[in-house]
């Protein structure tokens, strides 16, 4: 993994992205190229073309996935996911070079050319995406604990990340009962560092249940980083593994005393203006789709287009959120707020449409632009939510350090939740951005946020 502006990126993820979009503006300047007599005739006439079409694919590419780790994708999901691009991906380059300039003597050779030419290189990374997980593990990774807290790290690595190899578990001295299995546990006959040498391990992820005095070997542990083995504790671990911080091994310590949480008058700033000028171009764009919706919702059923609803906004101010009305008017007639749950009867047949696509939750760019909401942040929750979440999840209250945002990371990363437990998984996403959050973590989410709209995925 690899950290940049404070979010981690798989390396081979990284890898895959700078080969992509060089790949492309080369195949497109050899292409015009060919047409125009040469390389310094191309650039000059093209070289716009190349690189706004390598722009778009590498866009198309991150916004449908094509860059997540193996283990998270089927193959079913990798072959539809697959043609999806191809369908953007093929017009797409069609049009680009459709608008060469005339002194390219061929044109259509050259639009061929990039069809065939990103075609393939879109079935590649789809073949590579689905089969890297098969490929041989370069990263060798030793826990240190073999108690409850190390079967979750092991249950992560494997679920995760197809390039980790868990070489084996270290019981610490004051694990009695491993929750791990007993052939996994290694048998220390050397000390920590000769043993991590041994096994040419990369990596020691710290995950001891129980840390009283004693059970941490904090000599080795630091033997074994001045040696060149990455040492991660537990926090750390799922922080850059998950992109997540997992309230229930989380102390306040790790939180205070660790880096992130830099919400300066700076980076305030720039998010606002980032936020102004996305929001404005959003509703310009789709504003014939949010007239269509409007009609739609007014010809199917009685009642307002809009509806609106207090949620709770950054420093527990309560604001009122404006969405498109998709469920029916009696949605809550007994007046007691209620989670949305899948297959809803009260969702309208329009509603059932805008809610798949995110219509719905278009008018919010209003509320962004008046400075309640951001573009990415955490889901705003109602006020009778919130005192509820607030008394039952540890650290809840940290979410509202931040505005509340459009689309979030955890939106795109989990599910719509209708439960106390899914808001806790939601909040351990939502702990990451409140922490590291920057514009370049807000450009990833927005890039995924774009897949979620095209699947549907998690709207209910």
């Amino acid at each position: 993994m690899i950290r940049i502006f404070n979010h981690y990126v798989h390396q081979a993820a990284l890898r895959g992205m700078v080969f992509d979009l060089t790949l492309m503006m080369l195949c497109a300047a050899l292409a015009i190229s060919v047409q125009t007599g040469g390389l310094k005739e191309a650039l000059p006439l093209a070289g716009t073309h190349a690189f706004s079409f390598a722009a778009c694919i590498f866009f198309v590419n991150c916004a449908s996935g094509m860059y997540e780790p193996a283990a998270t994708s089927s193959f079913g999901r990798a072959a539809v996911r697959t043609i999806l691009v191809l369908l953007v991906a093929l017009p797409l380059a069609y049009l680009i070079f459709g608008l060469l300039p005339a002194a390219v003597a061929n044109p259509v050779a050259v639009q061929l050319s990039m069809m065939l030419g990103v075609g393939a290189l879109i079935t590649r990374r789809a073949y590579i995406a689905h089969s890297s997980s098969a490929q041989p593990a370069r990263t060798r990774i030793l826990i240190y604990g073999a108690g409850p807290a190390a079967l979750v790290v092991g249950q992560t690595l494997r679920k995760s990340d197809p390039n980790a190899h868990i070489v084996g578990y270290v019981s610490g001295p004051n694990e009695r009962e491993p929750a791990v299995p007993a052939r996994e546990i290694l048998a220390l006959d050397s000390s920590l560092p000769q043993t991590a040498l041994k096994l040419a391990v990369d990596e020691i992820v710290v995950a001891l249940t129980e840390r009283r005095a004693g059970s941490m070997p904090l000599r080795e542990l630091l033997d074994c980083k001045a040696s060149g083995t990455k040492v991660y504790d537990l926090n750390t671990h799922f922080e850059k593994t998950l992109g997540q911080i997992r309230i229930d091994f989380l102390s306040a310590s790790w939180l205070i005393f660790g880096d992130g949480f830099n919400q300066g008058a700076w980076r305030t700033g720039i998010k606002r203006v980032f936020d102004i000028v996305c929001a404005s171009l959003l509703c310009l764009l789709s504003a014939p789709l949010m007239v269509l919706a409007a009609l739609a919702i007014k010809l199917e059923s009685r009642g307002p287009v809009l509806y609106r609803q207090e949620r709770v906004g950054q420093n527990g101010r309560v604001f009122s959120i404006t969405k498109f009305r998709s469920m029916r008017t009696d949605a809550e007639k007994d007046g007691r707020p209620q989670w949305a749950i899948a297959n809803d009867s009260r969702v309208t047949r329009i509603g059932q449409i805008i809610r798949r696509m995110r219509i719905d939750e278009l008018p919010q760019l209003f509320n962004v632009l008046r400075g309640e909401m951001s573009l990415v942040g955490p889901r705003p929750e109602r006020p009778y939510f919130v005192e509820q979440l607030t008394q039952e999840i540890p650290f809840y209250a940290l979410r509202h350090s931040v505005k509340p945002g459009v689309t979030g990371w955890a939106q795109v990363r989990y599910p719509y939740g209708a439960t106390v437990a899914d808001s806790q998984e939601k909040l351990q996403f939502d702990l990451y951005y409140v922490k590291n959050h920057t514009l370049f973590l807000d450009a990833v989410v927005l890039m995924e946020t774009v897949g979620v709209v095209l699947t549907g995925k998690g709207a209910r």
